[in-house]
């Protein structure tokens, strides 16, 4: 199971002026039990879909089948189109699990015209899946590209091109599922009342897991693992509570409404943006009080930001996240008098001592900071990783009276764009 320490954001630590005082902290455990109490009533009642999803077996057999079926037909690489909780969700899966024996995963997620040619002319038509996800298939900028990718496709596989396409969309209505209906096109759903942000443990997710020949049952598993955890109304259990509670105490208590969410594994980097988005998408509603995600990675952001972080407006608090069990790779027995401290060492042994000096540089200088440890990069902990934030967020909601779902001002700049378009 991963583990949270929050011990270097507690006032005993880095003192009460600057901390969460044991008393601050005391005073929610009744407010979030209630809460708990409160989202667990709600889920009886149909509401948090999202929760759900890893219990979801015809979802998890269908999408082992899709892999199935791209293996059968030799295919070499996939391109993923997708954008938000789309596209950073599937761009976490390909960071962990791509390799050198598993499909090219290609991800379009945005209107780069070099980059879009770049990948047009890297892949092998004849040996490609394209996948396009979109619940509504009205969104500008992955349709766009899929008609792109569908051009390519038509002029090399002809008829046949529909087989080289998988459409992961709304289960019942909208332009894109109307698309592959008329093209003979297999879709798998993304449930109606399933948000992008919150479609990890949907297609969005468990598809590039399958594709990427990725575990997708201890995916889930992991995901029902921390699901149970977080149903416990004790703060202590329940680590979606207890983060939560940091976050809003840090926040609203000590004016620390910036969250840098700084994973020290460059496999990792994308869970930030990812994390990134759920805060800034979800709680982003009022000029009065919510969290202000900034994603970093360690350890290129220690050389860039620690400075500010260290010595700038007491404005910050980090959100660690790393892994425990890494790849052995050992440094040469001789590297010169300079650097005879590190002879020998693991290249882990490295990283993670520049995240302990960082934590601790951070709290010498009374700067809280919290750490998430996952045992190993697997599927197992990822998953529980990602069901963490999820309840995170939606508890963050209630804390601060905010609703997390939708995102009206987003609405607005898409007809802008169109108008801008259409004229």
């Amino acid at each position: 199971m991963l583990t949270l320490d929050i011990t270097n954001a507690l006032g005993k630590t880095i003192t009460p002026s600057h901390g969460i005082p044991e008393q601050d902290l005391d005073s929610m455990r009744t407010t979030m039990k209630r809460y708990m109490e409160n989202f667990l009533s709600e889920r009886k009642n149909a509401e948090h879909a999202w929760s759900m999803d890893p219990y979801n077996k015809i979802t998890i057999d269908a999408v082992k089948d899709v892999a199935a079926q791209a293996k059968s037909q030799k295919i070499k690489s996939v391109v993923w189109i997708g954008i938000g909780g789309s596209g950073l969700g599937p761009k976490v899966i390909r960071e962990v699990f791509e390799g050198p024996d598993t499909i090219e995963f290609h991800l379009l997620d945005m209107l780069d015209p070099a980059i879009v040619d770049m990948t047009m002319k890297l892949v092998d038509w004849k040996k490609t899946m394209v996948v396009i996800a979109s619940k509504s298939g009205g969104t500008l900028e992955p349709m766009s590209l899929f008609f792109l990718c569908w051009e390519k496709l038509k002029a090399v596989m002809k008829d046949k091109a529909n087989e080289r396409v998988i459409g992961l969309t709304d289960p019942t209505s909208g332009i894109l599922r109307k698309f592959c209906q008329e093209h003979g096109i297999r879709m798998l759903t993304i449930p109606s009342d399933v948000g992008g942000r919150y479609s990890i443990f949907t297609p969005i997710g468990l598809l590039p897991i399958a594709l990427l020949e990725g575990n997708v049952d201890d995916f889930v598993r992991g995901a029902k693992e921390m699901d149970t955890a977080c149903q416990n109304t004790d703060l202590d259990a329940n680590p979606a509570a207890l983060l939560a509670s940091v976050q809003f105490l840090l926040d609203t208590k000590r004016g620390y409404p910036i969250r840098v969410i700084m994973p020290y594994s460059q496999r990792l980097e994308s869970i930030a943006r990812w994390n990134q988005q759920l805060i800034a998408e979800s709680l982003g509603k009022t000029e009065t009080a919510n969290p202000i995600p900034l994603a970093a990675i360690g350890t290129q952001d220690q050389h860039s930001l620690l400075q500010q972080w260290m010595a700038g407006p007491r404005k910050c608090w980090h959100l660690f996240i790393r892994e425990d069990k890494k790849v052995s790779i050992k440094l040469p027995d001789d590297m010169g008098e300079n650097f005879a401290y590190v002879e020998g060492k693991e290249l882990g042994e490295l990283l993670d001592a520049c995240h302990l000096g960082t934590s601790q540089a951070l709290t010498k200088a009374n700067r809280p900071n919290v750490t998430i440890t996952l045992p190993a990069l697997h599927e197992r902990f990822l998953g529980q990783l990602f069901f963490l934030l999820l309840t995170e967020v939606v508890l963050l909601g209630k804390l601060y009276r905010i609703d997390p779902y939708g995102q009206p001002a987003v609405e607005v700049g898409k007809k802008i764009t169109k108008e801008i378009l259409m004229n």
